[in-house]
């Protein structure tokens, strides 16, 4: 017998950041919101543990600063980058108007927020197997067999956007991938600058940084085709790559930390929905956080990202269930628009590392104009 649906004003599916603050926001609206949010698998997020200055008034609009002012996390105030040079040149804090972002014990700063998220929405601990339209509204059939239906549907899915594939358009302009690892400390004797390092080689570039728990979370971007085969089974591969580099390695020597693993891959390239928003049939939908766009990150914009359209949804959602689709249209050109910005700060950042610029990494990123405009202002 089939279950009668629930209904609901908005249904949001994902559990990850952008779900979280999804639910937040909306419920916070006033709105009444299911959430369809299966458990996570332990260690789901091993890299992505830097939010950046500019979410902090994010999370202080959503009434959740407090969630990143513990001891759990340290204040990211100093940074340090080998980008177009062999040197290292350092940036503080200081020169961000919002204060110093954050290097985040990401598993604790996920479950805080989704702790707050709990005691705001109807959680389903369910996969969604089942997203149709019927008379302007959104039929949800879940793994457990119950039903839902609403007014809009907000995909905060991830990388894999369950919705949004199949509601839009799915651009990719790049294949990166990060291989990243996490390293204990080992010697008791020297104590780790509190710091963040990137580093850029023929191949790609490195990012390593201090957690807050003492361990240093190290990742290698490149492509696919230029890392070594089998590179997650062999820890002497990785071991090796990061001898090769110049800043990393000699970090990780000095510092103390042992390399015992091999890494894990994923996905890192740049991929947005073209659009991220629109409506079926009559009913609304938006996609938000990485199942709208993804960023190399490089950019540092995942998190903020994901915290920026899980704040707007709630008066998307708002308007589009009071009858003005306005704000849905405003927000999936916003979010087409950041993603052309971003292509172009990409490009005009990775341009300034012009000691590889014959290497396939870097040549498959820099148009041959820009890398001329560039070396055309270094004269």
């Amino acid at each position: 017998m089939t279950r009668r649906p629930h209904d609901t004003a908005v249904a949001v599916i994902g559990g990850g950041i952008a779900g979280d603050a999804a639910c937040v926001a909306l419920g916070r609206a006033g709105l009444e919101t299911v959430w369809i949010a299966p458990d996570a698998e332990p260690g789901a997020h091993l890299v992505g543990e830097s939010l950046a200055p500019a979410a902090l008034p994010i999370l202080e609009r959503l009434g959740l600063s407090a969630i990143v002012d513990g001891a759990a996390h340290r204040r990211s105030n100093v940074s340090f980058a080998a980008w177009g040079s062999d040197l290292l040149v350092e940036r503080n804090a200081a020169v961000h108007l919002e204060g110093p972002g954050r290097v985040l014990d990401r598993a604790r700063f996920e479950a805080d927020l989704r702790a707050v998220a709990d005691g705001i929405a109807e959680r389903r601990r369910s996969a969604l197997v089942d997203a149709a339209t019927e008379a302007g509204r959104w039929r949800l059939g879940l793994a457990d067999g119950s039903a839902l239906s609403a007014g809009f549907l907000v995909d905060a899915s991830g990388r894999s956007g369950v919705v949004a594939r199949r509601r839009a358009a799915m651009r990719r302009d790049d294949r990166l991938v990060a291989a990243c690892a996490f390293l204990p400390h080992r010697d008791g004797n020297v104590e780790p600058t509190p710091a963040t390092l990137i580093e850029t080689v023929p191949d790609g570039w490195w990012y390593a940084s201090l957690l807050p728990d003492g361990r240093l979370s190290v990742a290698c971007f490149s492509d696919p085709d230029l890392l070594p085969r089998g590179l997650s089974r062999d820890r002497d591969r990785w071991s090796a790559m990061i001898g090769r580099t110049r800043h990393v390695g000699r970090w990780i020597a000095d510092a103390g930390f042992s390399v015992e693993t091999p890494p894990r891959l994923h996905s890192a390239g740049t991929r947005w929905a073209d659009p991220a928003a629109g409506k079926v049939d009559g009913a609304g939908w938006a996609a938000i956080g990485d199942a709208a766009a993804a960023f190399d990150p490089l950019s540092s914009h995942g998190m903020t990202t994901a915290l920026w359209s899980a704040a707007r949804i709630a008066e998307v959602v708002a308007a589009w269930l009071a009858g003005d689709g306005g704000p849905l249209a405003g927000y999936a050109r916003a979010v087409t628009d950041g993603v052309d910005r971003f292509r172009g700060q990409r490009t005009a950042l990775y341009a300034r590392e012009r000691r590889f610029a014959g290497a396939p990494f870097w040549r498959r990123r820099v148009p041959r104009t820009a890398a001329f405009r560039g070396s055309r202002r270094a004269g």
